[in-house]
């Protein structure tokens, strides 16, 4: 089996794991979802869903999202032994988080452009950064991570 094989079973069964959690969260919770699956980028893409009535809205608040998405993460790593970069994506939190973001991008490219001085945002996520520097460059300005763990965040500047 070549390392690429092994990382999407690997990825498979992460997903597996993951999607077990949410439906017994779900379950315990009283809400209704469909899950799907998918494998992306190196990443397990969990999302999920209602068609119709759903009173799913109760846990799609991107930080409430996060939240959960962190506690799936530990319970995959607990059965794995592995780090997981999982997303998860409830209700369109994720479209609504991505939302967010463009709108913190939007605020701090005015002040650069009002004040030239770097913009420092908040700490986020790899996966948040990442969207942001994709942001950033679309608006015509550079973007850097600066700091460690916890404290890494995006830094605004012009070209």
């Amino acid at each position: 089996m070549t390392e690429e094989q092994n990382t999407e079973v690997d990825l498979e069964k992460e997903g597996e794991i993951a999607a077990d959690f949410i439906e017994e969260f779900l379950d315990l919770a009283d809400l209704d979802g469909d899950l799907e699956i998918e494998l992306r980028q190196e990443r397990v893409y969990l999302t999920v869903s209602s068609d119709g009535e759903s009173n799913l809205g109760k846990f799609s608040d991107p930080d409430v999202v996060q939240s959960l998405q962190e506690i799936t993460r530990l319970a995959v790593q607990n059965k794995t032994g592995q780090m997981s970069r999982l997303i998860l994506d409830i209700g369109g939190s994720r479209e609504a988080k991505t939302e967010q973001l463009r709108q913190q991008v939007e605020r701090a490219v005015a002040k650069l452009e009002e004040s030239d001085r770097d913009q420092h945002l908040k700490p986020m996520s790899s996966y948040d950064r990442k969207l942001v520097h994709d942001m950033v460059a679309e608006a015509g300005m550079v973007s850097e991570s600066e700091g460690a763990g916890k404290d890494r965040h995006v830094v605004i500047r012009k070209p």
